[in-house]
């Protein structure tokens, strides 16, 4: 096993993960006091992907690629001149599946072509983000979380070897309310999830519990692009903690230039070329991954965000996540076994 593996998994028949969205090392390690479970697991922190967002994250996690491999690159990706809201698999528009194909904008196989059982939101089942990321898995919705600990039981005594489930309370809480009592409240749950998990463990089973990124408070810090750096820009891309900006022709040059003289002491101002030469989507980025990216990016290393009037949604996000920030990229990977 790799050295960032916790010990206690070497050796087990059965593997469950569980994926608990936006749960960040860090905010997880303020807040233990209402994660004892969590607290009692075995395992560090490790490394998500870039940029620290969903869609890249979990489709890292299921195929086990990098972003540059299976090309999913951000949670807005241009896809020609044509900007896709990934979740939702399309545009202000609507759904955009005909057109764009989710067997083709991401190619790899899930799970290693397993067909693997799969707990996630019963409403989530059949969307084309799930079909990009998670096809050829068994779904096995569930309507109230605590379904998933009675699943997990059901599987693993059935003799099923890997279970993948996934959580999305944290991160929803974290973008609606930030840190405070609705986020305490809401690990609180989130570690009762856990614990009845635990217990339907069965002897050589082993949980793993991680997440796609972190999370930081940005509150009403969010930054609408300077005239002077717009004036550049064709359209943009990416999020507000990592924005892409698509340059007017022949403009690179003078965006990045712009951009560095606006925003240089709160983000990182890189061109693709740079993003990809350090290696932040992995060390091959295909043809096609590399055609999403824009050509600029501004990635904050402050509490802030890019706002693009056609990335909204309804409501204010308090927290948000996206940056290559400790806060974001670093996530856990504990384990527990089976109690006899």
């Amino acid at each position: 096993m790799p050295s960032w593996m916790p010990p206690v998994v070497q050796g087990a028949n059965q593997v469950v993960l569980l994926v608990v969205d936006g749960l960040g090392w860090h905010q997880l390690q303020s807040n233990l006091a209402h994660a004892p479970t969590l607290a009692s697991m075995q395992g560090g922190f490790i490394t998500t992907v870039a940029p620290t967002t969903t869609v890249t994250a979990l489709t890292s996690i299921a195929t086990g690629l990098t972003p540059g491999e299976h090309g999913l690159m951000g949670y807005r990706m241009d896809m020609g001149r044509h900007v896709m809201q990934m979740l939702r698999w399309g545009d202000e528009k609507g759904d955009l599946r005909t057109t764009y194909p989710p067997e083709i904008v991401q190619p790899c196989p899930p799970f290693m072509g397993a067909s693997v059982p799969v707990l996630s939101k019963a409403e989530l089942e059949g969307s084309a983000f799930t079909e990009a990321h998670l096809r050829g898995s068994r779904p096995m919705g569930w309507r109230s979380s605590s379904s998933i600990a009675v699943q997990v039981g059901l599987l693993l005594r059935a003799g099923q070897k890997f279970v993948y489930a996934y959580y999305d309370g944290v991160d929803k809480i974290a973008h609606e309310r930030g840190f405070g009592e609705y986020y305490n409240a809401e690990l609180r749950q989130a570690d009762r999830l856990v614990a009845d998990v635990v217990e339907q463990l069965t002897p050589g089973s082993v949980l793993l519990v991680t997440a796609d990124h972190g999370q930081v408070h940005v509150g009403d810090a969010s930054i609408t692009p300077h005239r002077d750096v717009l004036d550049h820009v064709a359209y943009q891309s990416g999020e507000g903690r990592f924005r892409w900006l698509h340059a007017r022709s022949g403009a690179v040059q003078s965006l990045v230039a712009s951009a560095q003289g606006h925003y240089g002491d709160v983000a990182w101002v890189v061109t693709r070329e740079e993003t990809i030469d350090n290696g932040w989507f992995g060390p091959r980025v295909t043809d096609a991954a590399r055609k999403r990216l824009g050509d600029v990016a501004l990635v904050p290393f402050s509490d802030v965000s890019f706002h693009e009037p056609n990335d909204t949604g309804p409501y204010q996000l308090i927290c948000r996540h996206g940056s290559l920030t400790d806060a974001e990229m670093h996530v856990p990977l504990l384990a527990i076994a089976h109690r006899a």
